[in-house]
C-alpha cells in the first residue's frame, strides 16, 4: 500500500512539473512566437532544469505541440460546458451562440489562433488537426440541437450541417476574424449578447417554422 502512494506521489509530481512546463511554454510562445522562444527561459520560468525539460519534452517543436494539444483540451473542455437541452428554439440558439461569442472572442483563443496560423508551414498537420477539432467540439453540439429542434417541428432544415455553419459564421466574423485580421485594432461596437441575437434572429427569418 505505501510503495503504491509513493507512486502516485510521483507521478502526480510528474505531471505537475509537466505542466508547470506547458504553462509556461504557452506564455512564452504566446508573447514572442515560436523562433524566437528558447528553451532556456522556459525552464527557468517553470522552476525546472534544462536537462528536465528535455526530459519531458525532446526537441522545441515537441513542446510547442504540447502547448497546442494543451490549449485545444481546453477549448473541448470550454465547450463541453454549452449544452444546449430544453427551451424554445429562440433560447436554446441564443444560449450556444452568446456561448460560441464568449469564446470566440476572449483574446487567448485569438493568440492561439494567430501562432498556429503563423506556425502553418512548420507544423501543417497539426494546424489543420487544430482548427478541424475547433470545428468539430462546437459544430456537434449545435447540430444535434437543430436536427432536434426540426424533429419538434420548431424548425425547417433540410442539412443542419450547413445552418450550424451560417449561425457560427454570424457570430465569428465580428468577434474573431475582424480583430483577428485587424491585430484586434478593429472590435465589434455590439456586445457579444447582441451579436448572437442578432444572429439568431436573421437564423430564424430563414429557418423559423
Amino acid at each position: 500500500m505505501h510503495s503504491h502512494n509513493v507512486q502516485a506521489n510521483v507521478l502526480e509530481a510528474d505531471d505537475q512539473r509537466r505542466q508547470a512546463i506547458v504553462r509556461e511554454a504557452r506564455h512564452q510562445f504566446m508573447a514572442n512566437g515560436y523562433a524566437a522562444t528558447r528553451i532556456e527561459p522556459v525552464a527557468r520560468a517553470a522552476t525546472v532544469s534544462t536537462a528536465t525539460l528535455y526530459a519531458y519534452f525532446p526537441s522545441k517543436q515537441h513542446l510547442f505541440t504540447a502547448v497546442i494539444a494543451d490549449a485545444s483540451a481546453d477549448f473541448s473542455a470550454q465547450m463541453d460546458r454549452v449544452r444546449v437541452t430544453d427551451g424554445t428554439a429562440r433560447d436554446l440558439l441564443i444560449l450556444f451562440a452568446t456561448a460560441y461569442a464568449d469564446f470566440m472572442g476572449d483574446p487567448f483563443v485569438r493568440a492561439v489562433f494567430r501562432l498556429v496560423m503563423a506556425e502553418r508551414p512548420r507544423f501543417r498537420d497539426m494546424a489543420q488537426c487544430f482548427f478541424d477539432k475547433g470545428r468539430s467540439d462546437f459544430g456537434r453540439p449545435l447540430m444535434a440541437a437543430l436536427s432536434r429542434l426540426s424533429e419538434r417541428g420548431e424548425l425547417k432544415i433540410d442539412k443542419p450541417s450547413w445552418a450550424a455553419g451560417q449561425l457560427m459564421g454570424m457570430v465569428e466574423h465580428p468577434v474573431f476574424f475582424m480583430p483577428l485580421v485587424t491585430g484586434d485594432e478593429v472590435r465589434a461596437t455590439r456586445s457579444n449578447a447582441q451579436i448572437a441575437e442578432d444572429a439568431v434572429e436573421t437564423f430564424l427569418a430563414r429557418y423559423g417554422a
